[in-house]
């Protein structure tokens, strides 16, 4: 009876294992700007690709979802980004959808192709982690202006990082293990 029992809670977390360690390094694609979509912002709403670039973490392996209409999307150098100039695109699209895979770590840029939109705020920067990277889940405040006032810090930091999961998770199964009769 003992080892049908043993055995039993091995392969629940066997499973669960294999599961956890899926979902932490699934590849995703996220659709720019959710609802809003790829358009040009509003007057007010100048900041709504930055605002939502900060509100998500981006892996190599993601993917960026680029949904708009009588528009395009083109991948351009800092330079370009900062200027609005489409003129050297690393990869453009006009057709209504464009998928851009994440291959590498570092700074994405994208505008629109149509300058005054660019201009009026449609263009995205993002930050892709490595597949290794270690970050707080704390996640630091969208803008200076916008922080609340620094409050005392109890010095505790949490940090998840799919080893560390894998850790636990395996120190979990043998403390259980253990514990049978």
């Amino acid at each position: 009876m003992k080892i049908s029992k043993m055995a039993s809670l091995a392969v629940f977390f066997c499973i669960c294992f294999i599961i956890t360690v899926g979902l932490v390094n699934a590849e995703r694609v996220f659709k720019v700007g959710d609802g809003f979509g790829w358009q040009k912002p509003g007057h007010n709403s100048s900041v709504v690709y930055t605002q939502w670039a900060k509100t998500n973490r981006f892996q190599v392996g993601d993917s960026l979802s680029f949904e708009y209409k009588n528009d395009s999307v083109v991948e351009v150098e800092k330079w370009g980004y900062y200027h609005c100039d489409a003129s050297k695109p690393i990869v453009a699209f006009n057709n209504g959808h464009g998928v851009f895979k994440l291959d590498r770590p570092g700074p994405f840029f994208f505008i629109s192709g149509t300058p005054n939109h660019c201009k009026g705020g449609q263009r995205l920067q993002i930050e892709v982690m490595g597949l290794h990277h270690h970050s707080p889940l704390i996640a630091s405040p969208p803008d200076a202006q916008l922080a609340p006032s620094p409050q005392p810090s109890s010095g505790v930091f949490v940090s998840m990082t799919p080893g560390s999961l894998s850790v636990l998770l395996s120190g979990t199964l043998i403390a259980l293990l253990w514990s049978l009769p």
